[in-house]
């Protein structure tokens, strides 16, 4: 089997999923032909991708989310406006990846939640099945919470998840558990895509507590909670350092941002305080680790996020750094939770060789329904 994969470049996360995906099924025997990454003038496609995707990774420019420049919240409104003022250089974008499609000739295209890709098949209709991998799809779920009192962007959110999924033939919604398919919505739920580094490791138990952050208000926050527990360790890696390693005082140190530095400190940490991004919540709860979950200000998906992985276990979600909260969840954390998690991680790599069957062989797969969210489809003219 062919393979093309379509892959949203914002942030680490699909990234990194469709790295995994990539080892996966050539380790079944298909074949991967390339990569479309969505990216912007001011993010290239990186290097940490492109040095290990195993066929030609090609730069396709999408819209991206625009953060505060001092804040780092997320600003909705102007990644609106960026995407519209940009609409010519998108369309240009469908076409690039229509034209790919009929180049490589593949069997089957995953898409990794690209805006973009859901459009082309929306508005090209490609004769090559497409099915779509995100943790988002988890929204359609009827057993999903989502936080309380935000309709808008509850609305906006799926609506956004619907059109990246436009025409698919499935959604696979990377989960921390398992969870009944729904297939009125075309909806599966499957185990998430991890890097091979995280899984292999052994955990040890240290005494420090390990933080992420690349918001400016939450190292002010780090510091005086430090200041409240100055005997506890505590490591921090944040995007305004540069150092390797810039010990502060005793027991507080900055690190710079550095993935496999990161993954090391996780490896051997009591617990992590980190932004409520799906996949370094999975790698924490993978090792064992309790996690404080802190969504970026205004990200409506990392605060779906925090409360899924509250849920199942992977610990507990807060508006601030508020180690109290933290310090108080870690004795009732529940080892079992975690290896819960891992005997359902496990089961991955079966269940995605069989959606990828079920897309390329559809006279032995159910049929198609129609998506519970139809109607946006028809609001853009599906």
């Amino acid at each position: 089997m062919r393979i093309l994969f379509l892959v949203q470049g914002e942030g680490r996360g699909h990234l990194t999923q469709a790295l995994s995906l990539a080892e996966l099924v050539r380790s079944a025997g298909h074949e991967v032909v390339g990569a479309l990454v969505g990216v912007t003038r001011n993010r290239p496609a990186p290097a940490f991708f492109t040095d290990q995707f195993p066929a030609p990774v090609t730069p396709l420019l999408s819209p991206g989310l625009v953060y505060h420049t001092q804040t780092h919240a997320l600003q909705p409104s102007k990644t609106a406006w960026q995407a519209l003022r940009h609409i010519r250089t998108y369309r240009r974008s469908l076409r690039q990846i229509r034209d790919a499609i009929d180049a490589l000739k593949p069997d089957l295209v995953v898409n990794f939640y690209e805006l973009l890709g859901g459009l082309t098949y929306g508005f090209y209709r490609p004769a090559v099945p497409m099915i779509c991998i995100a943790h988002q799809y988890l929204a359609f779920h009827p057993n999903f919470v989502f936080p309380a009192g935000q309709v808008i962007d509850q609305l906006l959110f799926k609506f956004t998840s619907t059109l990246t999924a436009w025409g698919a033939r499935e959604l696979l919604a990377l989960s921390f558990d398992e969870q009944a398919e729904v297939p009125r919505s075309r909806l599966r739920v499957v185990p998430p895509l991890l890097r091979r580094d995280a899984i292999e490791r052994t955990p040890s138990n240290g005494d420090f507590l390990l933080a992420y952050t690349t918001n400016p208000g939450l190292v002010e926050q780090l510091v005086d909670a430090h200041h409240r527990h100055p005997d506890l360790p505590l490591r921090c890696f944040h995007s305004a350092t540069k150092a390797a390693e810039q010990p502060i005082d005793a027991t507080l140190t900055y690190h710079a941002i550095d993935g496999q530095r990161f993954l090391d400190a996780m490896q051997n940490c009591r617990a992590v305080v980190t932004t409520a991004g799906f996949e370094s919540v999975c790698e924490a709860f993978y090792l064992g680790k309790p996690v404080l979950m802190i969504p970026q200000p205004n990200h409506f998906e990392q605060a779906c996020n925090a409360l899924d992985g509250q849920r199942a276990g992977a610990g507990v979600a807060a508006d601030s750094f508020d180690l109290d909260r933290l310090l108080s969840f870690v004795p009732n954390y529940n080892p079992e939770a975690s290896e819960r998690f891992r005997t359902w991680y496990h089961r991955g790599y079966y269940l995605f060789l069989a959606a990828l069957n079920r897309a390329v062989n559809p006279d032995k797969q159910t049929p198609r329904q129609p998506h519970p969210t139809g109607a946006a489809e028809n609001l853009i003219g599906g």
